[in-house]
């Protein structure tokens, strides 16, 4: 009589970056809303998916949402310019006492119990390489013996990656675990009750430093082996990709999970974390801008001469690198037998600046109904062919409070806001159930949507956007020289994936 194939205990893991993290407005906050999460509510009974806490003091390094909230609360829908040395002044304190936290000043951020890996492996800013160099050991001798990066008025967590990393490889700080990599815990989850599926999400950061720096430069072939401070690209060459996607591969299938799924990478020039401007102020329907540059300075005021920018010539070619790099996932992926998430096509299909304003792809009809029911989100999907709801940075009409345009970037303008991740289970779901995975139960619209603070009750300084990145990105011209450093700038240099080593203009 043979004997029934015993099912894998695990039925969801994931080795990843801020996407597979859930990191949304400058932080890593509420990870039971990122996309695997919204995954695993769809099995019944729901399966186990443990993750770590980011929830103290808004997340790290920063919850640009939750900041906002603060200034509106203290300073109303509007900032006088008589208040903005006040509101930096605010910041500061703020965002100081979010620093002290987080390099554990306060508490340590060791967890209690001691536990087994969380079954989310990802950690913000890890280039695909970082899976198997970066250890919790590593992190720490890093965070002890690096200095601060920035003058006195340092404001965000330094070395954050770092402490992330810690927090998710060795939460309770177990001398087991201390060498263990991201992949050393998914290998310890598979022989420790196996694996079903694994979503795997590590390239994205390997050219998003490029819109984050807004500098193109290509990896050198010791980038290959160094760690993230030691490195200096902006965009991964084809072939490194290659072989470095090779490599990740090679390490993932000897784990031996059920299914292996892993996304294409999205266009970095779609998210609105840069900001396309013409050189003479006109607003192409179609292509490329001739300029890139920060989301905080408007069409009026920038200055090629002055602001730093990437060109439209670079631009082009970060799309094709992208091109490059999702025809190495895709050959690779057929290789080992890894189903491919067309992320990419879906992303591209619903940037609408880029289609003449038309949606190439629509948006899943569930999604559609679940948005009007909701009282706060009904007029963004009242014409299905034509939403408002975009790729767009977000905008909240002045008279209503509600979001006009944007709504699938969150406000760092890389990262998916809560109806993002939701969209982007949603093809994760779809992928999932045609190559086998059964699921008992349909994505939580309702829940998702309602979950979306940013986009069903939007800050209400979110309604003078361009006061609010005055002071965030602190204009000069407003004598904000309190903060030293932007907060801003910051949090860019920190979303670029290579330590501290590059300081931001």
């Amino acid at each position: 009589m043979l004997r029934k194939k015993k099912s894998p205990k695990h039925k969801l893991v994931v080795l990843g970056d801020s996407i597979g993290q859930g990191f949304q407005n400058g932080g890593v906050y509420r990870t039971d809303l990122n996309f695997p999460a919204f995954l695993s509510q769809c099995f019944d009974p729901q399966t186990e998916f443990q993750q770590p806490v980011f929830t103290a003091q808004g997340g790290i390094p920063l919850n640009l949402e939750v900041l906002t909230r603060g200034l509106s609360d203290r300073y109303g829908d509007t900032l006088e310019w008589t208040e903005y040395i006040p509101a930096a002044a605010h910041l500061y304190r703020t965002l100081k006492r979010i620093k002290k936290y987080w390099e554990g000043k306060f508490k340590s951020l060791a967890v209690e119990d001691k536990i087994k890996p969380y079954h989310n492996q990802s950690v913000w800013g890890f280039a695909m390489n970082d899976t198997w160099l970066i250890t919790d050991e590593i992190s720490r001798k890093y965070i002890e013996t690096q200095p601060e990066s920035y003058s006195i008025f340092d404001i965000l967590p330094d070395h954050a990656m770092y402490t992330t990393a810690g927090i998710v490889l060795n939460p309770a700080q177990q001398e087991k675990f201390k060498d263990h990599t991201l992949f050393d815990n998914v290998n310890y989850l598979q022989k420790n009750g196996g694996i079903e599926n694994l979503v795997v999400t590590m390239g994205h950061n390997n050219i998003i430093g490029a819109v984050t720096d807004l500098r193109f430069t290509y990896s050198e072939p010791d980038d290959l082996e160094g760690l993230p401070s030691e490195r200096n690209y902006t965009v991964y060459r084809p072939e490194h990709f290659e072989k470095e996607f090779r490599m990740l591969a090679e390490k993932v299938s000897t784990i031996g999970a059920e299914r292996i799924f892993v996304p294409t990478v999205p266009y970095v020039t779609i998210p609105p974390v840069s900001r396309g401007v013409n050189e003479d102020k006109s607003r192409p329907a179609k292509g490329y801008f001739d300029y890139y540059t920060r989301f905080w300075i408007w069409d009026s005021d920038f200055d090629p001469n002055k602001h730093s920018h990437l060109t439209k010539e670079e631009a082009i070619k970060l799309d094709k690198t992208v091109d490059e790099y999702n025809k190495s996932i895709r050959e690779i992926a057929k290789e080992y037998g890894w189903i491919v998430v067309p992320v990419n096509t879906y992303v591209s299909g619903i940037a609408r600046r880029r289609q003449m304003g038309k949606l190439h792809i629509s948006y899943p009809e569930e999604f559609s109904k679940a948005m009007k029911r909701n009282e706060a989100t009904a007029h963004l999907m009242e014409d299905p062919k034509d939403p408002l709801l975009s790729t767009e940075y977000l905008r909240v009409h002045r008279d209503t409070g509600k979001v006009y345009k944007g709504g699938i970037f969150s406000l760092d303008g890389i990262h998916p806001t809560t109806i993002g991740y939701g969209l982007m289970a949603h093809l994760y779901y779809e992928k999932m159930k045609e190559t086998g995975v059964k699921f008992q139960k349909p994505l939580d619209w309702d829940h998702i949507i309602a979950s979306d603070t940013l986009v069903t009750d939007p800050p209400y300084m979110l309604n003078s956007l361009r006061e609010l990145l005055k002071v965030l990105s602190m204009d000069s011209s407003k004598r904000l020289s309190i903060l030293g450093n932007s907060v801003l700038h910051q949090l860019m240099e920190l979303l670029s994936s290579r330590g501290n080593k590059q300081k931001v203009e």
